[in-house]
């Protein structure tokens, strides 16, 4: 059996948080990176492989993809990655409720998965209780509240932007409030939580989004209160935020890994 081969779109927070994981392993896979800049000045690895395009990368012949760079690169290349075969890991889950001219990206995505025998899948990120979200999710009048409680550091650009810093140390400060497809388009890097929740859902309709700005939040807070008529659930997701970026979670690369995990574990690789 060959050593397996994982390849990696984007080395940002969530990508380099990957291969830190992945890289501690005793037999850590072959992963194979395509992004736009390389650096001198980064740690080096036997196993680490930086390829110039998608096609390069394709013809190293990957046993699975993991996209971590945006929902620019997810859109750009994800298909290219489903028709020819190769199974993804979709980490930009915001990315797949944008419009397209032939529906949603994520129908897009799911038609070229079908097609061609692979598979598209879709990390829980940040969060949990998605497999209470999707046993009620068929019901009637199911709503969804998702609410990003973050301290003042990892909104500071947006904050300045708006002459809210000052104001967001003192107290709470709602930034937004809104549709899943809005809070996407504008918060296309921090905001995938509310696009995985519309995706189990099945829908965008009746899930509600705020992000609020609270200077004594614990840490990447994400709160999810769900109302059916089974019941009523609440969520609340703490996580430390990634050295490497503020905006993001810690758990969201150990989720990615995660989904690496179980897809090896469920299929095995081609023989060398």
């Amino acid at each position: 059996m060959r050593q397996i081969r994982v390849g990696l779109i984007g080395l940002g927070a969530i990508g380099r948080d990957v291969v830190s994981c992945l890289s501690a392993r005793e037999n850590p896979p072959m992963i194979l990176v395509l992004r736009r800049v390389s650096s001198d000045g980064e740690e080096r690895f036997s196993h680490v492989q930086d390829v110039a395009s998608v096609e390069a990368l394709l013809e190293m012949q990957p046993d699975l993809v993991v996209e971590a760079a945006g929902q620019a690169a997810l859109e750009q290349i994800g298909p290219v990655i489903l028709d020819a075969g190769v199974s993804l890991v979709a980490a930009s889950a915001g990315a797949l409720v944008q419009s397209t001219g032939d529906g949603t990206l994520g129908e897009v995505l799911a038609a070229k998965a079908k097609a061609s025998g692979a598979r598209l899948i879709i990390p829980s990120g940040a969060i949990g209780g998605l497999d209470y979200l999707a046993a009620v999710a068929a019901l009637p009048n199911t709503t969804v509240i998702y609410t990003s409680r973050k301290p003042p550091a990892a909104w500071r650009d947006e904050l300045e932007q708006r002459g809210q810093w000052a104001e967001a140390q003192s107290r709470p400060t709602e930034l937004f409030r809104g549709s899943v497809q809005e809070a996407a388009q504008l918060y296309p890097r921090n905001l995938n939580v509310a696009a995985t929740l519309a995706l189990v859902k099945g829908t965008c309709q009746s899930i509600s989004v705020r992000v609020v700005v609270d200077p004594e939040a614990a840490g990447n807070t994400h709160e999810i209160e769900i109302c059916s008529a089974a019941g009523r659930a609440r969520f609340e997701f703490i996580n430390e935020p990634s050295p490497a970026n503020p905006k993001t979670s810690m758990v969201t690369a150990l989720s990615v890994v995660q989904s690496i995990d179980a897809y090896f574990t469920a299929r095995p690789t081609r023989a060398a």
